[in-house]
C-alpha cells in the first residue's frame, strides 16, 4: 500500500505540467500560478481541519528565528512557479516535465556552495547527466545553437526551487501543515499581486475552478499522500519512487496533449533516466550506510538504539534531510 501511495504521490504531481499547459490556453501564466498555489493552500486546510488531535496540529509550530528561511521560501515560491508557466506556455509539457529535473542539480549545487555539504562521486556524475540532459532539452536547433526561450525561464524556475529547497531545509522539522498553507496562501497572494499589477484579469470561473483544483491534486495532495507513504517505506525510499513524477509527467504530455517527441528529446531522456536513477541509489546508499555506521557504534558501546538511526536522518518531503551533514537532493513538491 505504501508503495502505491508513493507512486501516487508521484502521479498527482506530474499531472500538474501538461494540464497546466492546457490552463495556459484559458488564462495568463501569473494568474495561473496564483490559482494553483491558492488550490493546495485551501486544500491542505481543510485537510488540517479534518485531522484529529488539536496537540498534534500545534507540534512543532514556526517560531522567530525560522522567519528569514520562511521569507525566503514564499518569496521564491512566488518567483518560480511564475517561472515555470512561462516557460511552459513556449515550451512543450514533455520538454519542461523532465527539465524539471534540473531542480535537483540546484539544489545539491546550492547545498554543496553554501551549506558545504560533501557531494558524492555518483551524485556529481548525475548532475553531469543531468545538466547534460538539460542542455539538449534546451536547444530548438542543435545545428545553430539556437536557445530555447521556454526552457530558459524553466531553467531559472529550477534554480529558484533549488534555493527554496535549501530555505525549507532549515525548517523540515517544522509542522508540515503549517509550512504548506503558508506557502499555499502567501505565494498564492503574492502572484496574485503581480497578476493584477501586470493587468491580467481573472478569467471563466469554470477555468479558475479547474486551476484550484489542480493546485490542490498537485501541489497539496501530493505531499499529503508522500507523507503518508514516507510513514511506512522510510524517507530514502520514498524518494526514490517519487523520482519517477518527471517522467510520468513527460508520458502524460506525450499522451495527453498529442506532443510528438524528437530525436533530441529521446536523446535526453535516456540521460535524464540515468542520471536520476543514479541520484536514487546515492539516496539509498547514504540511508543504508547511516544505517549500517550506526548499529556499529553503538554495539561497541554494549547498546543499541535504534531509535536514533530512524530519527536522526529523516528527510522532509523535498528529499532534505533534517538533522546532518551529508548532501541532499530534492524534487520540490509545493
Amino acid at each position: 500500500m505504501a508503495v502505491f501511495l508513493a507512486f501516487l504521490a508521484a502521479l498527482l504531481y506530474a499531472v500538474s505540467t501538461p494540464f497546466s499547459k492546457a490552463l495556459l490556453v484559458h488564462m495568463d501564466s501569473t494568474m495561473l500560478a496564483s490559482l494553483l498555489y491558492f488550490g493546495a493552500g485551501i486544500g491542505i486546510s481543510i485537510l488540517w481541519l479534518l485531522t484529529p488531535g488539536k496537540k498534534e496540529k500545534k507540534k512543532n509550530n514556526l517560531t522567530k528565528s525560522d522567519l528569514p528561511y520562511t521569507l525566503g521560501m514564499i518569496l521564491l515560491d512566488i518567483v518560480a512557479p511564475i517561472c515555470l508557466l512561462s516557460g511552459l506556455s513556449a515550451a512543450t509539457a514533455a520538454n519542461v516535465s523532465l527539465l524539471n529535473n534540473f531542480e535537483i542539480v540546484a539544489t545539491s549545487v546550492i547545498a554543496f556552495l553554501v551549506f558545504k555539504e560533501p557531494v558524492s562521486i555518483r551524485l556529481w556524475t548525475a548532475i553531469a547527466l543531468i545538466t547534460l540532459a538539460s542542455m539538449i532539452l534546451s536547444f530548438q536547433n542543435a545545428s545553430s545553437l539556437q536557445f530555447s526561450y521556454g526552457s530558459l525561464f524553466v531553467l531559472i524556475a529550477c534554480l529558484c526551487w533549488g534555493l527554496e529547497n535549501n530555505c525549507t531545509r532549515k525548517i523540515s522539522s517544522r509542522n508540515i501543515y503549517e509550512i504548506v498553507i503558508l506557502k499555499g496562501f502567501c505565494s498564492g497572494l503574492g502572484s496574485l499581486v503581480i497578476a493584477l499589477v501586470l493587468k491580467e484579469s481573472f478569467q471563466e470561473l469554470p477555468y479558475m475552478l479547474y486551476a484550484l483544483l489542480l493546485g490542490f491534486a498537485a501541489y497539496g495532495l501530493s505531499i499529503f499522500v508522500y507523507i503518508e507513504a514516507q510513514k511506512e517505506l522510510g524517507a530514502a525510499r520514498t524518494s526514490a519512487y517519487y523520482a519517477a513524477a518527471p517522467f510520468i509527467g513527460s508520458f502524460l504530455s506525450l499522451a495527453l496533449l498529442h506532443e510528438k517527441a524528437t530525436s533530441s528529446f529521446a536523446v535526453a531522456l535516456i540521460i535524464m533516466a540515468a542520471g536520476t536513477v543514479l541520484v536514487s541509489l546515492d539516496t539509498m546508499m547514504i540511508h543504508h550506510k547511516h544505517m549500517h555506521t550506526h548499529a556499529i557504534a553503538e554495539m561497541s558501546n554494549g547498546k543499541l538504539h535504534t531509535h536514533t538511526i530512524t530519527h536522526s536522518h529523516d528527510h522532509d518531503h523535498l528529499g532534505n534531510k533534517a538533522d546532518h551533514h551529508h548532501h541532499h537532493i530534492g524534487m520540490r513538491q509545493i
